[in-house]
């Protein structure tokens, strides 16, 4: 209580303003000192609460007396039924789970094993022990009546050995399965009794409920009878099972008894007991009914309740979802009759890490109801070799056998032994045939077995240069090492060039990969079942947001997984490179990857990934998230489950483990489905907050704190990392809460978390984030690939020349100038060709830097190249402020040539009116635009630096028709006119004749619009609204937009509206 009290005043957030003090009476179990006790505290010491009495008299007169003064009384210690009548005491609670718990947990381990059919038996040596089991006799014959078939229930004096004997005897011709009812000294002796009349044979199972005894250390309440190891003891306990709340001892167990018997020495109790085995185990139960009154007083304060009501106090824990702790008992929480919620394990001997004790086989989950198997069940040794039956096969007087000593039937058994024999061994040869043939089969597809030898390690030069090959890797440090020398691993590298993650990369069947090195002096039989099925399972895992599993090597020392590389690094990797800058369309489309490859592991065959985290998040060159880590539990450990240790020195590497799993000492390496969702919300909340180290970077608590409050949270609140409206929207937030809630139950699944995001994201689709940002992703591999190119250069003349002429001409012509084919000249009988110049340019470099001139027609080209991609065109040079195009040619496309090119020129008009001037931001670009069609001849133009020019006089009419026209125009000759009048939909205005040099007199036209035609934009290039998504460029009086598809191409059409006009950026 001490403990308990000082926690509560050392911290605020439990009972702000107000302190705890207790007065202490020792009443010695009778009812009338108990009840003068309680009667003098009131007037005298007006207490607000009281703890006890334990024993059942006292409690009984006590809590009418408390219910009377409305003061809540909490009971720590078992009680009768008779105070489960809450009409009578409206004021009382106990913390100790109610005996109709066990009926409960009892039939479903019954359920479990299909047991159907059982017997009980208990009692007690002393009246104390009586009237307990009593009562739980009661609760369970309750539970289990109309389920399963009781067939003997006997309760009886266990203080004369001969009723044990006689009991014990009568009930194992009745019952194979047998539930033991009674406390720890009375059940041991039973058991002994069992042992020496030769029951623990395997036939009969004993399930022993522990109900009379703490939640903890198992072990403790059965050393009677495993003290000395001895043999029989041992075989006592070899058919015994423990029915008991699950054991929290893992953590602060053993802490907190030390500190009981450390405080328990001073006022007002001055113990003398020797150590903390001694004291009492309802210490635990005590300590958190003390936290419990302290949190139902801070949620009346909160209501504005008076805290001396005991009603309105005790109304705040009968509210299931108000209070939810862990405290030194385990988890603290009442369903909505104000009942305690308990988690109960079923218990087997054996030895574990050399000691011989009991280890939890089976667990009850109280939220789900249900029963679960823990990794120490494969453990349990059945004599028989399988779990026992309820019933012997021939009945418990024979009565299922009594045919055989017919002898028509002795005779027809005795014919039918013979064949049923010769069937048998057919049977058994077919089977091992089979078995032979799939072994067989299964040996010649190893397909996941990879020789060493087959992977070409890649190493990174000095400087972050290209990766070289190099067949002769090394390995550093000692055996037990598996880290790579720097010569022979890759990784992103900071502003300095310091490498930030290492990864060893090598090239297997024309594929990168990522190698990870195993520790070589595991023993690993690689052909065991178990681990086989790993492999296939990881085989079928196929998603694009999950790493691809090539195989495994198994020849130590190089005893690895090869999975697919990730050139990016890991998620964490890009949340502290501080020079990437994430905007919102980039962290949820991070997340989004995450919760798209969780949701196809946990359909898969796998369920559960069981280490999420930042660096088991990769990102690839496309900047698509990969998940990383999971599957191959026994082939990496040798284990499926792993352990935490109570002292871990990387508690940083837990932050992301729910809270759930790190209460618990062995769990498995695939952890749980919740346990995932939980995880991710903790890797969300690092992506929304891309600029802090770690979950709990603004927590001033160290790693290991922070762990202890998350198995154990502080005041009945969970911690967790904080949340901002300033920096999510409360969407976020709502989902981000119910990720991470400390109940499992109430976290939803993947595939409602990714119905979220879509309804979160902008647009409402994720996809058409994930086209954004395939978009800009191709624009950073475009940047790498230059770089990569301008760096071969520098090295490899042949390539640098075959990229660089590439580069100049036609795909075909670059072909055979490298093959060293001679390129002839072609004709072509008509194609158009269009010339296009900026007005006034010469004005405008009068008044620019050279620097500027050179950004502005960077921006412009790089906008029309954008534009010129859409349609069927060649581009054929620019020369300073010139742009030329062409189509119909190097590749002939009949007679469509005339309709691109006009089409294009209507785009460059529509995208040059809102082209943005950076240096000149209220100047605006005008464009003179020339179109001519006819025959020309194209070829390949000297040796040094070739070009791909085209003669004849349809350019030169071409140029002059741009020179001859208007700023934001389009010129077009007479012979391009008449084809667009041929396909119609086209709008012209007869110019007249005008004089050409070199021509005369010719008719020309302007190209006004196409009916029905709007462009999309490269929205980089214009002014949009600030705060405004750069998705949609913004004008005055914007009208609806319709996508609509025509001849395999995106189009745009407007509501027309007058003055109106709405641009949007297509899907790439």
């Amino acid at each position: 209580m001490q403990i308990a009290i000082d926690k509560i005043n050392s911290n605020p957030s439990f009972v702000e303003n107000y302190t705890l003090d207790f007065v202490y009476v020792d009443t010695d179990c009778k009812a009338k000192l108990s009840l003068g006790a309680f009667i003098d505290q009131i007037r005298k010491e007006n207490i607000s609460a009281i703890f006890g009495p334990p024993c059942p008299e006292e409690a009984e007169v006590t809590g009418l007396l408390a219910s009377i003064w409305n003061i809540p009384m909490f009971g720590f210690v078992g009680q009768t039924t008779k105070m489960d009548n809450t009409l009578i005491y409206d004021t009382y609670i106990k913390i100790v789970p109610p005996l109709k718990r066990v009926g409960e947990v009892l039939l479903k381990t019954l359920e479990f094993f299909g047991w159907k059919n059982i017997g009980i038996i208990g009692g007690g040596a002393d009246s104390n022990t009586w009237d307990k089991v009593d009562g739980l006799f009661k609760s369970v014959e309750q539970k289990l009546q109309g389920k399963v078939t009781v067939t003997s229930s006997i309760k009886f004096d266990f203080s004369d050995q001969e009723h044990i004997t006689k009991n014990v005897k009568h009930i194992s011709k009745i019952a194979r399965v047998i539930i033991v009812l009674s406390n720890a000294e009375d059940s041991t002796k039973l058991i002994m009794e069992a042992e020496r009349q030769g029951l623990m044979n395997g036939e009969y199972v004993f399930l022993v409920v522990q109900q009379f005894e703490v939640s903890g250390n198992v072990d403790n309440l059965w050393k009677t009878a495993v003290s000395d190891n001895s043999q029989r003891a041992l075989k006592a306990f070899d058919m015994v099972f423990v029915l008991a709340e699950k054991s929290y001892e893992g953590y602060d167990y053993y802490d907190f008894f030390e500190r009981v018997h450390e405080r328990l020495k001073g006022a007002p109790f001055y113990s003398n007991l020797s150590s903390e085995r001694e004291v009492s185990p309802y210490s635990n139960y005590l300590h958190d009914s003390v936290l419990l009154y302290a949190m139902a007083l801070k949620e009346a304060l909160k209501d504005g309740k008076d805290p001396h009501n005991g009603r309105d106090v005790l109304k705040k824990l009968r509210d299931k979802n108000s209070i939810r702790f862990y405290g030194a008992s385990g988890l603290v929480h009442f369903d909505e009759y104000g009942e305690r919620n308990t988690d109960y394990s079923l218990y087997d001997l054996q030895l574990h890490e050399g000691v011989v004790k009991f280890v939890s086989i089976l667990t009850f989950d109280s939220h789900s109801k249900l029963v679960k198997t823990t990794s120490r069940f494969s453990t349990v040794i059945w004599p028989t070799g399988k779990i026992p039956t309820d019933n012997p096969e021939c009945g418990f007087d024979n009565e299922l056998c009594e045919w055989l000593n017919s002898e028509i039937y002795l005779v027809s058994l005795l014919v039918a032994m013979p064949l049923f024999g010769v069937l048998a061994v057919i049977l058994i040869t077919l089977l091992t045939l089979q078995k032979t043939r799939l072994q067989t089969k299964l040996d010649d597809s190893n397909w996941w077995l990879i020789n060493y030898s087959d992977i070409t390690i890649l190493t990174e030069p000095k400087g972050g240069q290209t990766l070289s090959l190099n067949t002769t890797p090394t390995k550093s440090g000692s055996a037990g090492s598996q880290t790579m020398i720097s010569s022979t691993s890759v990784g992103l590298r900071d502003q300095n060039g310091k490498q930030t993650i290492y990864a060893t990369v090598g090239l297997y069947q024309g594929n990168h990969v990522s190698i990870k090195y195993l520790d070589s002096q595991l023993l690993r039989d690689i052909k065991k079942p178990s681990i086989i099925s790993e492999f296939h399972v990881m085989r079928e895992l196929k998603h694009e947001n999950l790493v691809q599993f090539f195989g495994v090597c198994n020849e130590p020392p190089n005893v690895c997984i090869v999975m697919q590389y990730c050139k990016k690094g890991s998620l964490k990797d890009i949340l502290r490179n501080n020079e990437i800058e994430l905007d919102w369309m980039f962290k949820l489309s991070f997340a989004y990857d995450i919760v798209n490859g969780m949701e196809y592991l946990h359909r898969s065959a796998l369920k559960s990934h069981g280490n999420l985290k930042p660096t088991t998040c990769l990102v690839d060159s496309r900047l698509q998230v990969k998940l990383s880590g999971f599957g191959l539990w026994e082939f990496k450990h040798g284990t499926k489950h792993r352990l935490i240790p109570l002292e871990n020195p990387k508690y940083e590497e837990l932050f992301w483990l729910a809270p759930e799993l790190l209460r618990e000492v062995h769990l498995p390496f695939n952890g749980t489905q919740k346990a995932d969702v939980y995880s991710f919300a903790i890797i969300m909340r690092e992506i929304i907050y891309s600029t802090e180290v770690g979950p709990y970077s603004d927590i001033q608590l160290e790693p290991k704190d922070i762990i202890k409050q998350l198995r154990a949270p502080l005041a009945g609140e969970p911690l967790r990392p904080t949340l901002s409206p300033q920096m999510c929207e409360e969407a976020i937030i709502a989902l981000l809460t119910a990720c991470w809630s400390e109940n499992p139950d109430q976290r939803p699944p993947f595939t409602s978390i990714r119905r979220s995001l879509r309804e979160i994201s902008p647009d409402g689709y994720g996809n058409i984030l994930d086209n954004m940002v395939n978009k800009l992703e191709k624009y950073a591999n475009h940047l790498e690939e230059v770089v990569e190119e301008r760096t071969n250069q520098l090295t490899i003349e042949k390539s640098r020349a075959d990229k660089l002429l590439s580069s100049m001409l036609p795909r075909y012509i670059a072909d055979q100038l490298m093959s060293g084919k001679s390129v002839e000249p072609m004709s072509y009988e008509l194609v158009t060709i269009f010339f296009s110049d900026i007005v006034g340019f010469t004005t405008m470099c009068s008044v620019s830097s050279a620097l500027e001139v050179v950004t502005l027609l960077n921006d412009l080209y790089s906008l029309f190249d954008e534009i010129i991609k859409l349609y069927d065109v060649y581009k054929v040079e620019t020369i300073g402020d010139a742009y030329m195009v062409a189509s119909g040619l190097p590749i002939s496309n009949g007679t469509r040539h005339a309709e691109e090119i006009s089409i294009m020129a209507l785009h460059f008009l529509s995208a040059i009116k809102r082209f943005k001037i950076k240096h000149l931001p209220n100047e605006r670009l005008a464009l003179r635009i020339g179109i001519n069609s006819g025959p020309v001849v194209a070829g390949v133009v000297g040796t040094t630096m070739p070009r791909y020019c085209l003669f004849g006089d349809t350019v030169n009419t071409a140029s002059r028709m741009e020179s001859s026209s208007q700023p934001l125009k389009i010129h077009i000759s007479q012979s391009t006119a008449e084809i667009l009048m041929k396909v119609g939909s086209y709008e012209l205005e007869e110019r007249g004749d005008i004089e050409l040099k070199g021509k005369g007199l010719q008719k020309t036209y302007w190209l006004i619009n196409k009916s029905g035609l709007k462009f999309p934009v490269t929205p980089q290039h214009y002014d949009v609204k600030p705060g405004l998504d750069a998705d949609v460029i913004y004008k005055p009086n914007m009208s609806s937009v319709v996508e609509s598809k025509e001849k395999g191409r995106n189009q745009f059409q407007a509501d027309k509206i007058p003055g109106a006009y709405t641009l949007t950026v297509p899907d790439i």
